[in-house]
């Protein structure tokens, strides 16, 4: 390709080797300034895909971005190393998933530093390392000594295809399958180990709203999940067919409803479920054939049971519900289907009595109930149909009643439940403890960790039940012969506290340096897939705050600021192996470079939003970075005019300069890299019809060269250090300062859109009027009075423009133009805005004049009101000149 632009591969392998001699990217330990810039760490799965690079690029053009501008950056990079794929890798290639993954880890490291990634190797981390995962077991046995980590049975989800445990969050879709292999999940009973997460459900709940840098559909995704709600448990004396089951227990938030209960429901698996099915058959029969908890539609069978309403005292009839789930709640609800859509359903399925018990607030008189026979009513509002309770608002009377009723008290339940952490594979970390028959479950002393992993023992199941002389060990205890716990750790406690390995990735006595940890964190900004929203943060929040509260973390939060990156797609669609639409970053970086393939990618769209692949894309960055290589080369060596004399051509490219600066600066600042490159970018532009129209101002063409490199350096680094050589700067660009400028962007913008839309008036105007050869251009400013005119529109509030303007002598001597343009701002008032005054709008047209003369070949006269023919300058209006055009 570089016969038609530049030798990419030269000039990214000078540069890359250059680096690395100079260490440019190390990090101290101690900094006045930290700035601390994460990417979620990657999986090694021996390739590189768009998504990586995309993620990669994003957190290293912002690291670059703020070490120009004087910060200590930390930008680190590891390994989510220990996971099931190597270890199913290794079995089909009959290795060991340790030699697959440092194969894999090899190859995707190379890569990255193929695309310029800035990163300081020194603190790479490895979680598959037992210099990593000693850690892990220390947080274990810390977990365990703070009472937050226990051994029980427990019903959990089981992957039969990958032949271990899932999380919740690991259990995908309504028909629940493995998130790693799609297989349906089935439920067992095991004894797990589990860190209690509910312990800290409130904090991590409440503490959401303080993540004021986070997504709110992240925020909003770890509410659902945790699922915290506050409402009423009460008592429904269940009985039936010879039998008294007593009070059972139900929860509501709309206990208000009761008066409209005509229903109890109990889950498929609640204990009184389980004894009717050993003697009802139409209840086993559902069981079996019909229920499905995971159907479009509620479902259900009538028990001979009846359950008493605790308020009315009435005989509700109770059914065995598929809706109903034992993990939500208590197993049991009381069914009102005149005010939840659910219930709603299901009474019209079962023939079920509907009656509405809350009321839309009247604006006046009583409340009349509304209309459920066709959907329930699911708001609050007045009671009506509810005895003495009836003319209470909802909150008021879920509050009476809560207090009133003897069966009923408060109480607030949780969708969250602990984190369950065993894991029946071998690639992953060792549990630390030691199971003896006298002394049950013993925790491996601290000294002795790490536990190291056996080689690895390629059989089915679990290979660690299969490693007998490892497993065979000594009790930590009493001495006698005892095992190992043969499960391995969930690999998100992997990535729970990785970040804070960053910051003293060598230290031998603990896994972190506190002072360290205390100076670097949180994470300023954190960037990932939002697939991991009620995984990895979820879990990375719930260690933070116990490491806070036990080991002395000052900070209870891991990561200030997330961005939550969107996908790379083809053809609408996103990029895998399954559809054949994976395109290569090595085979983009061999053709084009990584400084395009860079370009591209942040130039495509908004960080967190998806965007398209294009080939035209890549291609058009590729010619953008040849032709701004061109450019700088041209003038450093000679091969464009030059002149010390300013003129009005060098205050425009000055004013531009300077609003490039300030917008791009605000841009990078909140990540918004498009913006930010497209301002460079149209700086060069301008850069190149400057070259191409006149003489240049040197100074003022070697400033705005010099701020567009250094603008594009955090995204295009390689080619914007061979420029800022050839500019003849000292040092990297990487350390060069972030250019600075006074503008103000308001008025810049201001500024660009009035010369924008006058050029594209003179566009029109030409066009319409069949202009083929126009000899001069008039373009006049509107007159003062218009300004002022505008600004008392903006500024009364009187209900009539015309009004107001007439009180003002300078706006009331101009007659009918007067009470013409009053008129028309009488009737745009809504979308009246403040523009530039005449003397600025009059220097910005004359500054731009010459884009005009370039673009039409003729001469363009920039007139001030006054100077203008009186029938062209009526047609003037701020922001909006008059153009006469002749001939």
């Amino acid at each position: 390709m570089y016969d038609d632009g530049y030798d990419h591969a030269a000039v990214e392998r000078r540069w890359q080797e250059a680096w690395d001699d100079a260490s440019a990217y190390r990090t101290p330990d101690d900094v006045e300034d930290p700035t601390y810039v994460l990417g979620m760490y990657p999986y090694p799965s021996g390739q590189l895909h768009m998504g990586h690079v995309r993620n990669y690029t994003i957190t290293d053009a912002y690291a670059r971005y703020r070490r120009m501008c004087g910060d200590d950056v930390l930008h680190p990079m590891g390994w989510d190393a220990f996971g099931l794929p190597a270890e199913n890798a290794a079995k089909e290639r009959d290795t060991s998933p340790r030699d697959w993954t440092f194969d894999c880890i090899e190859t995707m490291k190379r890569q990255m530093e193929s695309m310029g990634f800035g990163y300081d190797w020194e603190r790479e981390i490895t979680t598959c390392t037992p210099e990593y995962y000693k850690w892990n077991q220390w947080l274990f046995l810390r977990f365990l000594r703070e009472g937050l980590a226990e051994r029980r049975d427990a019903e959990v989800n089981w992957c039969p295809e990958c032949e271990t445990v899932l999380a919740d969050e690991q259990v995908e879709g309504d028909d629940e399958r493995c998130w790693r292999c799609e297989t349906p999940v089935e439920r067992r009973e095991l004894e797990q180990w589990f860190l209690s997460i509910t312990e800290y459900a409130d904090e991590l709940v409440d503490a959401i709203d303080g993540l004021e840098g986070w997504p709110d559909s992240v925020r909003q995704m770890q509410r659902n999940w945790i699922g915290r709600q506050t409402g009423t448990r009460l008592e429904f004396d269940v009985s039936g067919a010879g039998e008294e089951y007593g009070g059972v227990e139900a929860f509501t938030t709309r206990v208000d409803t009761i008066f409209g209960a005509t229903f109890f429901a109990l889950a498929p698996d609640h204990p009184i479920t389980e004894d009717l099915t050993e003697t009802d058959e139409s209840v086993q029969a559902f069981l079996e054939h019909e229920a499905d908890p995971e159907g479009d539609e509620p479902n259900g069978v009538e028990t001979d049971l009846t359950a008493t309403n605790p308020v009315t005292g009435e005989e509700l009839p109770v059914f065995v519900a598929d809706f109903v789930l034992s993990d939500v709640g208590t197993g049991a609800l009381m069914g009102v289907p005149g005010h939840d859509t659910r219930d709603h359903v299901f009474a019209e399925k079962m023939g079920i009595d509907v009656r509405p018990v809350i009321a839309p607030a009247p604006d006046g008189g009583e409340a009349e109930p509304p209309d459920v026979s066709e959907e329930a009513y699911t708001e609050d509002g007045v009671l009506v149909n509810s005895g003495e309770y009836s003319g209470l608002e909802s909150a008021e009377a879920r509050e009476r009643l809560t207090e009133d009723v003897d069966v009923a008290d408060y109480h607030t339940q949780y969708r969250l439940r602990d984190w369950g952490i065993s894991r029946q594979r071998y690639w992953g970390t060792p549990i630390p403890i030691v199971h003896c028959e006298a002394c049950g479950a013993v925790p491996v002393p601290e000294g002795e960790l790490p536990v190291e992993l056996p080689e690895f023992i390629n059989t089915t199941g679990n290979p660690l039940d299969a490693a007998e002389e490892w497993k065979q060990t000594a009790c930590p205890d009493c001495g006698a012969d005892a095992e190992r716990e043969t499960d391995t750790m969930d690999t998100f406690v992997d990535s729970s506290w990785y970040f804070l390995r960053y910051v003293s990735p060598d230290l031998g006595d603990a896994p972190f340096d506190l002072g360290r940890a205390n100076d670097w964190m949180p994470v300023d900004q954190y960037v990932g897939g939002i697939e991991h929203a009620v995984m990895h943060l979820l879990y990375s929040r719930f260690v933070t705050k116990t490491l806070a509260d036990h080991e002395g973390l000052e900070h209870r939060e891991p990561f200030e600021n997330l961005l939550a990156q969107g996908m790379v797609q083809l053809d609408g669609e996103k990029m895998s192996k399954s559809k054949g639409n994976v395109v290569s970053p090595q085979a983009i970086v061999s053709e084009y470079g990584a400084d395009t393939a860079r370009l591209f990618m942040m130039q495509a769209a908004q960080p967190e939003r998806d965007f398209d692949w294009s080939e035209q894309g890549v291609q058009s960055a590729y010619r953008f970075l040849s032709r701004l290589k061109e450019l700088v080369g041209a003038y450093a060596g000679g091969g464009i005019e030059t002149t010390a004399e300013t003129d009005s051509i060098a205050e425009y490219v000055e004013d531009e300069t300077g609003a490039a600066v300030v917008v791009a600066t605000e841009e990078y600042d909140g990540l918004v890299f498009n913006t930010a490159v497209r301002e460079a970018q149209s700086l060069v532009s301008t850069l190149r019809q400057y070259r191409e129209y006149a003489a240049v101002h040197e100074e003022t063409f070697e400033r705005a060269l010099s701020v567009s490199i250094r603008l594009l350096a955090p995204v295009t680094p390689h080619v914007c250090e061979e420029l800022w050589e050839t500019l003849g700067e000292d040092g990297f660009v990487v350390d060069a300062d972030w250019p600075d400028s006074d503008a103000d962007r308001e008025t810049a913008e201001k500024r660009r859109r009035l010369v924008e839309n006058t050029r594209e008036d003179v566009r029109q105007i030409v066009d319409v009027a069949g202009i083929d050869d126009p000899e001069r251009i008039d373009i006049v400013v509107t007159p003062e009075w218009k300004h002022e005119a505008l600004n008392v529109a903006i500024d009364s509030d009187a209900p009539n423009v015309i009004g107001a303007l007439m009180q003002r002598d300078e706006i009331k001597r101009h007659g009918e133009a007067a009470a013409a343009y009053g008129q028309n701002l009488q009737e745009s008032r809504e979308a009246l805005q403040r523009t530039l005054d005449p003397d600025t709008e009059l220097d910005a047209l004359e500054s731009a004049a010459w884009l005009i003369e370039r673009e039409f070949d003729a001469d363009v006269r920039v007139l001030a009101a006054e100077d203008a023919p009186d029938d062209v300058r009526e047609k003037a209006e701020p922001s909006r000149p008059a153009i006469d055009i002749v001939e």
